[in-house]
């Protein structure tokens, strides 16, 4: 009499199989931050962990390393902290946190564990996260140049949300983009709204000379208003047809 054949164990996923389902965001979270997100994803599978762990995670990382950044802008400026070491902070807080971010999106995909719910969880950290991001930025702009407008900060934290929304809006069944190009010079352009790269080079202004943070607002803020109004262009044109 034979022996029956042992059942194969289903094949685990890869880092590759994680990275496959990614959600993009940009050259820069591609290439980096999403790779970084398929290796969390990888462990928190073998560990056992849902994606709002992750999700979780990736809140309190960011709102920690946000709010390192509000409590010593002012002795930042004041030179009795050093800002490479606050901006090296905020480097790697705000990275692994998005790489987090980008983490709990692949595990409930690969794992089957998406629901309704644990998305709007994701989405409101994400708001949150991002309130905390840009009040580091303001405080640090308004820390090293007291004369920056108030209302000038206002908009700037009004606009840095057109990202996030429009993220969203994008992730239904009738999302269109107004560029549709993949060529390599508007994958570099458009770097200027990839979420990974922005919060590096913030990180990196804040590290190496943050009193140069007020343009940062300055410049994030016309590019951010500027999508917003070709945004609406665009979205109006189409509704006409």
């Amino acid at each position: 009499m034979q022996s029956a054949t042992p059942l194969a164990e289903p094949a685990r996923p890869s880092v590759a199989d994680f990275h496959r389902v990614n959600r993009g965001g940009g050259m820069f979270s591609e290439s980096i931050s999403q790779w970084l997100g398929a290796v969390f994803a990888l462990v928190a599978q073998r560990l056992g962990l849902r994606p709002t762990a992750l999700t979780i995670a990736n809140l309190v990382l960011g709102l920690a390393a946000s709010v390192t950044v509000v409590a010593l802008a002012g002795r930042v400026a004041a030179g009795d902290v050093p800002a490479w070491a606050v901006g090296l902070l905020a480097l790697v807080g705000w990275q692994v946190a998005y790489a987090l971010d980008c983490a709990d999106g692949q595990l409930a995909r690969v794992t089957g564990q998406g629901s309704a719910a644990g998305a709007r969880v994701d989405v409101l950290c994400d708001v949150a996260a991002q309130i905390a991001l840009v009040a580091a930025l303001s405080a640090t702009a308004v820390a090293q140049r007291p004369s920056t407008p108030t209302w000038l900060v206002a908009v700037f934290a009004g606009t840095w949300m057109v990202n996030l929304v429009t993220s969203v809006m994008q992730a239904g069944p009738n999302a269109a983009s107004m560029v549709t190009s993949t060529s390599l010079p508007v994958r570099l352009a458009k770097l200027v709204r990839d979420y990974g790269a922005v919060i590096f080079v913030a990180a990196l202004v804040l590290m190496f000379a943050p009193a140069l943070v007020f343009w940062v607002i300055v410049a994030f803020t016309i590019v951010n208003g500027g999508f917003l109004l070709a945004s609406i262009a665009f979205s109006a044109r189409a509704s006409l047809r």
